[in-house]
């Protein structure tokens, strides 16, 4: 019998897989849609992001961004997740989203998810330092020789007067909380490290753990309230398993969508689409992102480039961060991105349909708030004053109004929440502090879904914390 069976072998469900299989009693059974990685050179390598159009390793979703724009994103369809096609960015959030998150649900302060932040890292450039680890799966490096135009950017900021933030994984208190520094990146010797290679390959030869690859799993079955099992696709042919505990790790889509096609959502809903109710639930009503501004800008053909990871340095103000992007994104051009990283604008999620190949429908309502649009414009014009202290910098000289914004939102593709941690009285939350799904026995959610409040900082060290967290709650 299966003890724990995983839905999803990405960021999160690799690190649960490996630290649940430690216990050789403990039988783990790993399910993931996506094809199983055999270390291409395209997933490997850190200064490139395998996710174009020809990549058989990405979800891809259509969304609705503000108004009438519209986009798509992207999400790791392999071992490893999105922690196997990232930028490597490895930033922890800040003591100020935990404790936001406490005002959620008690156990999730910045003391008591320390210990986890520290275990899962092997910090080369200050492991040394308080706070941090020197033994963990994920590496941890900052650029020892960042390339031009991030070098240019520090010296901007230096020159504006920020101050410099050598390490922005440091303790509350040890430096100032606004500046510029460079990125903490999961990268060894120029190779991406994910969750896949980190955690589950050292793990794969324990006789308790089993790996699947491209296995759909489309519905979650039910005795009741009691989670028992679940229904799959794998090579063309339907299967099912039957556990005693059921984990989704698919990410802040998937693990929603999976809930909703197996009658976790609201009740409405899911009779529309043909769905039985197993429980009501809000999944999927509280969706969080970090809208995103891009300002493009020339640069001299003659002007030297180096390749090295997308994002080399940031400049952190509160609760906006600056990325001069290393990446080109089209010839002899620049992009400085303009992410809000607390924004109160809030999307949502729904099913478009029962069949799990049909992609739900996501809709952020990027700057649907006064306050998101205000605070946007006033860092745009921050970040334009950066680039006029960049001398191979053409920047654009339009001033930012509310039509300018509502024409040119993107998305940081860190969509999280949908399906919140909270208390049981609390008629947002979806699952409790230990990542059990409210009203069902038996069945977890353990990825970025569960997140109940905006994060400061980009979400994948912070999705490697909550697996190594919830695996001392599921061992």
């Amino acid at each position: 019998m299966i003890d724990t069976l995983i839905i999803g072998g990405g960021t999160a469900g690799c690190v649960l897989a490996a630290r649940l299989s430690a216990d050789p009693e403990h039988h783990v059974r790993l399910l993931e849609a996506g094809p199983v990685s055999t270390d291409p050179a395209a997933l490997l390598d850190a200064a490139r992001m395998p996710i174009g159009p020809e990549s058989p390793w990405v979800w891809r979703y259509p969304v609705t961004l503000s108004g009438a724009i519209t986009g798509n994103i992207v999400r790791g369809k392999v071992i490893g997740g999105s922690s196997a096609i990232n930028g490597g960015y490895f930033v922890r959030a800040t003591a100020t989203d935990f404790a936001a998150w406490s005002k959620e649900l008690d156990g999730w302060s910045f003391d008591a998810v320390l210990p986890a932040y520290r275990r899962l890292e092997r910090d080369h450039d200050f492991g040394d330092q308080p706070g941090h680890g020197t033994t963990g799966p994920i590496p941890v490096r900052r650029a020892a020789a960042p390339g031009p135009l991030s070098s240019e950017f520090a010296s901007a900021c230096a020159a504006l007067g920020f101050p410099l933030i050598p390490d922005l994984n440091a303790l509350p208190g040890a430096g100032p909380a606004d500046g510029f520094g460079p990125v903490p990146c999961n990268i060894e010797h120029g190779r991406r490290v994910d969750t896949g290679s980190a955690y589950l390959a050292p793990a794969l030869a324990r006789p308790n753990l089993t790996m699947t690859g491209a296995m759909l799993v489309t519905r979650i079955r039910f005795h009741g309230t009691r989670a028992i099992g679940v229904d799959y696709v794998h090579e063309g042919k339907p299967g099912a398993l039957d556990a005693n505990r059921i984990v989704l790790c698919a990410g802040a889509i998937e693990s929603a969508a999976l809930l909703l096609r197996s009658g976790i959502g609201d009740p409405e809903q899911l009779r529309a689409l043909d769905i039985p109710v197993v429980h009501p639930a809000p999944v999927g009503a509280w969706v969080s992102d970090h809208p995103e501004i891009g300002i493009d800008y020339r640069i001299d053909p003659a002007y030297p480039t180096a390749e090295g990871v997308p994002l080399e340095y940031v400049l952190e103000l509160d609760d906006v961060e600056i990325r001069p992007y290393a990446v080109t994104f089209t010839p002899y051009t620049q992009r400085l991105g303009v992410a809000l990283m607390r924004p109160h604008s809030q999307g949502v999620l729904r099913l478009r349909a029962a069949d799990p190949t049909v992609p739900p429908h996501i809709d952020y309502r990027y700057l649907s708030e006064a306050a998101d649009r205000i605070r946007l414009r006033e860092a745009v014009t921050s970040a334009r004053e950066i680039l006029h202290e960049i001398p191979m910098a053409r920047a654009p000289d339009s001033i930012p109004d509310d039509a300018w914004l509502f024409a040119n939102p993107a998305t940081s593709q860190h969509l999280s929440g949908t399906c919140r941690m909270g208390g049981a009285d609390d008629a947002r939350a979806v699952v409790d502090a230990r990542c059990d799904v409210h009203g069902t026995t038996g069945l977890s959610v353990v990825d970025l879904s569960v997140v109940p409040v905006p994060l400061s900082r980009g979400p994948h060290a912070t999705t490697v914390l909550i697996a190594e967290r919830v695996a001392e709650y599921l061992a």
